[in-house]
């Protein structure tokens, strides 16, 4: 059977930009700036993701591109008969994990865009009142389990298309309206009474707030937001014609992402400083500060609705990703068909979804290494996983790899002479400098 490609360059970058641009940047990484800093993290953040977490992008995609095959088989088929090829096994199992408790916030999106649909987010309501209303929703059994039940089966179904029809037309359709909204939502939060405080927050850095803690949250972030170091670039690479351009493709992805995340942080921190609340409200804030300040803005229940529709299409462009590394591995090297292979991987992420979602409620007082099961399964992936893979992809293709095949990729046999000027400096980023920063990092994070 004929391995699908993606049909077109625009394709590519939707299918990329996708996968990048999803609840790292809409939920995770305002909330993170308000934890690490405001500007401070972004900085770091910015010279992290040019520096560091782009060369790796672009040696998954290299593995990707050079060994036309699904993750698993990727390293074993670029070093045969090395060790290498139990790399695989890391990079098909961390999406798994990831998309399982990625897909319970997605089914909190779900629930939270029904109640905006529904204007529930009463005016009058304290943020006490609305955060008991959240704590009390994620914390019962059926409700989060119905709603992430829901989400894990839009995104099979989106994968059930295949590459072209499923994967490369859900992003050709959602990314533009994802930009579009959230703009939208930004214009209206800058115009808030007060929320020059919150741009300031935001693009003024108090640069004593950079630590080695900071610096570490913001590699993490970088990889959970661009999809590094689990596979699913690889994937994606190895779904590319050897004609497009791998500098180009995955800069851009990286400027989108850095753009949307910057844009989604412009429609969250300005209206929480216009109404005189924490920015460090962690990991809630999306769902219990948002709705008070939605509540109380004019125009809000309007605003609610195009937010939540923004941060469901989010989740869905990532979580189609995610599900996708495991089904090419399952079609690939079990032959499994499409639909037997979106199904599998998809009730495995079910399942332990299941997990992760009662850890909120009836599985609460089961702790893993002192954290719920969700929690360990955020900072087993994001914390751990992520930056071995990134690790184990940019040790491969700087030590392992031959230069000469790196380059070859990189230049498209030397036919892109752009590509060929900077391609000496992206190898030393590649085989020197990534790996040892990566390696600082991850022990940072272990320790």
């Amino acid at each position: 059977m004929e391995r699908e490609h993606f049909k077109s360059t625009f394709g590519i970058l939707v299918a990329m930009a996708g996968s990048a641009i999803g609840l790292g940047n809409l939920w995770r990484f305002p909330y993170m700036v308000g934890i690490y800093g405001g500007a401070a993290f972004i900085f770091v953040y910015i010279i992290l993701t040019f520096l560091l977490c782009l060369p790796i992008l672009f040696s998954e995609i290299i593995i990707g591109r050079r060994s036309h095959t699904n993750a698993f088989r990727a390293f074993g088929a670029l070093a045969p008969g090395s060790p290498w090829k139990w790399a695989g096994i890391l990079m098909v199992a961390t999406p798994v994990i990831v998309v399982s408790y990625y897909s319970v916030i997605g089914g909190w999106s779900l629930e939270y865009l029904f109640k905006a649909c529904t204007f529930s987010f009463s005016q009058g309501a304290t943020r006490e009142e609305l955060g008991t209303i959240f704590s009390g929703f994620i914390s019962s059994t059926w409700a989060p389990l119905l709603w992430h039940t829901v989400f894990m089966l839009l995104t099979a179904l989106v994968i059930l298309g295949g590459v072209n029809k499923g994967i490369e037309k859900f992003g050709k359709i959602m990314m533009p309206v994802l930009f579009l909204t959230v703009i939208a939502i930004a214009v209206r939060s800058v115009t808030l009474p007060g929320a020059g405080e919150g741009l300031k927050y935001l693009f003024r850095p108090d640069f004593s707030k950079i630590t080695p803690e900071v610096c570490a949250a913001a590699l993490g972030q970088g990889f959970f937001s661009l999809s590094v170091g689990f596979g699913i670039m690889l994937t994606y690479g190895s779904y590319t014609r050897k004609s497009s351009n791998i500098a180009f493709n995955s800069t851009w992805t990286a400027v989108a992402d850095l753009t949307f995340a910057l844009i989604a942080s412009c429609a969250i921190m300005p209206a929480v400083f216009a109404f005189g609340l924490n920015p460090q409200e962690g990991p809630g804030l999306v769902f219990e500060t948002l709705p008070f300040i939605f509540a109380n803005m004019p125009l809000g229940g309007i605003i609610a609705i195009l937010f939540f529709i923004a941060l469901l299409v989010a989740a869905l462009t990532s979580s189609v990703s995610l599900v996708e590394v495991g089904v090419a591995y399952l079609t690939e090297e079990k032959h499994l068909s499409r639909k037997a292979a979106t199904w599998t991987v998809s009730g495995i992420a079910w399942a332990l979804g299941i997990l992760c979602s009662l850890s909120f409620g009836r599985l609460s007082g089961i702790r893993i290494l002192g954290n719920t099961i969700f929690d360990f399964f955020d900072k087993l992936s994001a914390g751990w996983l992520m930056p071995l893979g990134a690790l184990i992809i940019v040790v491969f293709t700087g030590w392992k790899m031959k230069k000469s095949d790196v380059l070859d990729e990189f230049t498209n046999g030397g036919s892109l002479k752009g590509n060929l000027r900077i391609s000496g400096f992206i190898y030393f980023l590649i085989k020197y400098l990534a790996p040892v920063a990566v390696l600082i990092i991850f022990l940072t994070n272990l320790l």
